[in-house]
């Protein structure tokens, strides 16, 4: 499946939020116009953004305001791209160096700082009280992700349930948000509103579990970024997890130093072990329900288009090889 697929439906909504961000990137600053456009410009599957056209289309919303607020959408997350190629010291994100090693540190913080401000200044326009509550909200969420993640780094005795707390925060919020939103826009049922919250953690949780398994198990053409990046960081990820609960006492030890540790030394005894011990297949199951939990939140949404394409979304998100 490729993502061209689901985004059919919604071309010319897409062009029209392309043509909204493109607009509301100006600044008179021109370092800032550099940072900013590099990163946007910089590819990207656009999820997010397409969440909230597809879910305010199902429910026959005929505005402009979704163009705006997918926009505000992808704002937010560039914004934590930026801190967190930052936070984290990476120096490739989409097949190309990030903009904190194109640009410096400085400058990525403090135009995510700038579209963080910009994506506030977009949601006010809106003049939603609800969206602006929704969103903020999520924004303050993410944040405490970010932290949790931070305090997670180094430490071997994370478990699944913490693990999992990170996900639903750092990414999946993000995806709740924006199919809650389109929800709210195209004037959702309480039922509906819920329906479509569920779908979009669901689906932002499945999303980081492949994200994490390509980690191990990925092409570095086809993701983007360096494999066992998140080992090199000491992030304790779900395949690690699995190793140090169910694998021998030796692949537990391995990768339990690489997690205290960091760096890349024990990158291939580690990756032999999560081979062996089945933890990729346990991650893909997990991604997998994830998946169907997602699809089984829009069965209160009615027969359309935008759900038959909401409902392929998780199916790419497990299948995915980037």
């Amino acid at each position: 499946m490729k993502l061209e697929q689901f985004y059919s439906l919604i071309g010319p909504d897409m062009q029209a939020v392309d043509a909204v961000i493109r607009a509301r990137l100006h600044s008179d600053v021109v370092l800032v116009r550099q940072v900013a456009e590099y990163i946007v410009q910089g590819g990207g599957k656009r999820l997010r953004p397409a969440l909230v056209l597809l879910a305010a289309g199902a429910l026959g919303y005929r505005g402009e305001r979704h163009h705006q607020m997918a926009a505000v959408i992808e704002f937010i997350h560039t914004a934590t791209l930026l801190h967190d190629d930052v936070v984290d010291e990476s120096e490739l994100r989409r097949g190309r160096e990030t903009a904190n090693a194109t640009f410096g540190n400085a400058a990525s913080v403090l135009v995510g700082d700038f579209l963080y401000s910009r994506a506030f200044q977009m949601m006010v326009e809106i003049g939603d009280m609800r969206v602006m509550r929704v969103t903020s909200s999520a924004t303050n969420i993410i944040a405490e992700g970010e932290v949790l993640q931070l305090m997670n780094c180094h430490d071997s005795d994370v478990d699944e349930e913490r693990y999992l707390h990170v996900i639903r925060f750092k990414t999946a919020k993000l995806f709740e948000a924006a199919a809650q939103i389109g929800g709210i826009l195209g004037g959702a049922s309480p039922e509906i509103e819920r329906g479509l919250a569920a779908y979009g953690m669901h689906l932002g949780t499945a999303f980081q579990l492949v994200d994490d398994i390509l980690d191990y198990s990925g092409a570095e053409a086809e993701t983007g970024k360096h494999l066992g990046d998140d080992l090199a960081e000491g992030k304790p990820t779900l395949p690690l997890i699995y190793v140090m609960q169910h694998g021998t006492p030796e692949q537990a030890a391995c990768v339990r130093k690489a997690i205290e540790q960091g760096g890349r030394e024990d990158f291939p005894a580690v990756l032999a072990a999560i081979r062996a011990s089945g933890a990729l297949e346990y991650a893909q199951q997990a991604a997998q329900n994830e998946a169907k939990l997602a699809a089984r939140a829009l069965d209160a949404l009615p027969a359309s288009q935008y759900k038959d394409s909401l409902l392929e979304l998780p199916a790419f998100a497990v299948a995915r090889k980037y």
